[in-house]
């Protein structure tokens, strides 16, 4: 039985899986792939719901990985169509998760659909924890798989990685990221009595100019410069005559493989110790290390996705690491993984769309990669 991917990925856009909620989009994915072939198996995780399906039992293990949660549609209004009913209209499907990633879902279970092989096994991990915090998901999952010693040689992550035509760029590494929140607690006063407060404002400043002026790095061969970006400071304080209790800065840096996450944790906190000394004043630090910075080396696996992005759309994808992370941070922990999908420039936007035809054509790309994988000739 061949899926038609058009109409399988509606099916998935119909479902208003913003994340956490699954509302039935693991339901219509799981009754496809048992259609043909594939054992499915749930592994929910407090809220989320996820999806592991394997067809074959010996071999190496191809998988393909992505997600059905989406993010919110924001205003309904301002859709040319409510955001939850797939319209299809000139040749261009709309909806929200039509390039990030229900469409690339589709693409990849419509490739599987019309493929066999006896040399090895095909599996799916979908998670709807994606677009979320991610605790529940990917991780959660991969660890339960490798506990019972299920075992992933290969992995395509299938996020929308083209800018504006599909075949551009095939992303095999991303940037770490670290999230920062720090909190400067001082004491309030009057602003006509400050030797009678304690002003956060100043050890605040003091502590966001030390950081952004360390220039981190100028990039590498295969990566952009880090960067450091304050994304807000706050104290909460409406008042011209009140000296503000406490004061906050988020930021987050995005950072290459020349650092660990650990590295800039640690120099992150020196820097926090060396304004409270110098400034009497307490500062609290919530780091989170979101993902380490991974590069998978330019080898056969990345020629094979290469030469079949090619076959299939007559240009040679770059391999390219800019933009945000995915899934494939935990994955790269676990087996070579690179990323290809759809064209993603309307992704998270209003009237989020993808042509039609592109998601033929990644399908194709994806059946291709799947024929290339299970021949003699690969190896890696």
């Amino acid at each position: 039985m061949n899926i038609d991917p058009i109409k399988l990925a509606c099916d998935l856009i119909a479902c208003p899986s913003v994340t956490p909620a699954d509302a039935g989009a693991m339901d219509i994915l799981q009754n496809a792939l048992q259609t043909i072939g594939f054992v499915v198996e749930r592994l929910p995780f407090d809220d989320v719901d996820n999806l592991y399906a394997r067809r074959g039992k010996t071999g190496r293990n191809f998988c393909f990985a992505g997600h059905t949660d989406v993010v919110p549609a924001g205003d309904a209004d301002k859709w040319i169509s409510p955001p939850f009913s797939p319209t299809i209209e000139n040749g261009v499907l709309t909806g929200r998760g039509a390039a990030d990633m229900k469409g690339g879902i589709a693409a990849f279970v419509a490739a599987a659909s019309d493929f066999a092989t006896d040399s090895g096994s095909i599996s799916l991990l979908i998670t709807g924890d994606e677009e979320g915090d991610a605790i529940n998901g990917t991780q959660k999952v991969l660890k339960t798989l490798a506990a019972r010693g299920e075992k992933i040689d290969h992995c395509l992550v299938g996020e929308p990685t083209n800018p504006t035509q599909i075949g551009q760029e095939i992303k095999n590494g991303r940037r770490g990221s670290i999230n920062t929140h720090v909190i400067i607690r001082g004491r309030q006063g009057h602003v006509a009595y400050p030797d009678r407060a304690n002003n956060p404002l100043p050890p605040l400043l003091a502590l966001m100019n030390r950081l952004d002026q360390r220039m981190l790095d100028e990039g590498n061969e295969s990566f952009q410069p880090s960067n450091l970006e304050v994304t807000s400071m706050d104290v909460g304080n409406s008042a011209h005559n009140i000296i503000p209790e406490n004061a906050s800065a988020r930021f987050n840096i995005r950072f290459n493989t020349n650092h660990t996450g650990a590295e800039l944790r640690d120099w992150i906190k020196r820097e926090a110790a060396a304004v409270q000394k110098s400034h009497n004043c307490e500062i609290d630090l919530d780091i989170r290390i979101m993902g380490e910075a991974f590069l998978t080396q330019a080898g056969a696996f990345t020629n094979l996705l290469q030469d079949a992005v090619e076959k299939a759309t007559g240009q040679r994808p770059a391999l390219t690491t800019g933009g945000g992370t995915s899934d494939a941070r935990f994955i790269r922990a676990y087996a070579q993984v690179a990323e290809f999908g759809l064209v993603g420039k309307s992704m998270h936007k209003v009237n989020e769309q993808v042509n039609v035809s592109d998601i033929h054509v990644l399908t194709r790309i994806y059946h291709q990669v799947l024929s290339g994988y299970f021949s003699q000739n690969f190896t890696a």
